[in-house]
């Protein structure tokens, strides 16, 4: 399971980790829009980020019975809610790709279709975000991955490589 913020690389790596293992993936920010029929900032325009998180925690539990051997993209706030961390410590190694500051909001401000970053002060907004959600991710990671500086295949290759020795150890 991937965790982290906007622009850690989750939706990238997610692929890239499919390609090269051939599991299965999902993408709960897919599965939420999918179930709308809309894309994810008209989600949060038409029906609210409350909304959106009622979903999102529905998709991962529809996701549970599938999960175990496939890899699983989670939005960035899905640690919010605690049901939702319950439910993924449950499902496999947990994942958080990280990066600092800067290149988690630069990368994060690529794509103009961030609802949460629609404000009057976007960075600090962002800020906000990480400040508050980070504590989240370091309480329920297994693994943590730093992406600064990485392309989306050296993360996927020391994902690999951590997750194996990760399940070496434990046994």
């Amino acid at each position: 399971m991937l965790i982290g913020m906007m622009g850690a690389g989750k939706s990238s790596v997610g692929r890239c980790l499919q390609r090269r293992t051939r599991l299965a993936r999902f993408d709960t920010d897919e599965i939420v829009s999918s179930k709308f029929g809309l894309s994810i900032s008209e989600i949060f325009s038409t029906h609210g980020e409350r909304r959106f998180r009622e979903v999102e925690a529905q998709a991962l539990v529809e996701l549970a019975p599938k999960a175990f051997g496939a890899i699983i993209v989670t939005g960035g706030g899905i640690v919010l809610r605690q049901e939702n961390v319950d439910l993924l410590k449950q499902l496999g190694t947990i994942v958080w790709l990280d990066a600092n500051e800067e290149t988690l909001f630069e990368r994060a401000s690529r794509r103009s279709n961030r609802p949460l970053l629609q404000t009057e002060d976007p960075r600090t907004t962002f800020s906000e975000m990480l400040r508050a959600r980070a504590p989240h991710y370091a309480k329920v990671a297994d693994i943590r991955v730093d992406t600064s500086a990485l392309t989306r295949d050296e993360v996927a290759d020391v994902i690999l490589s951590k997750v194996k020795e990760l399940v070496t150890t434990r046994k």
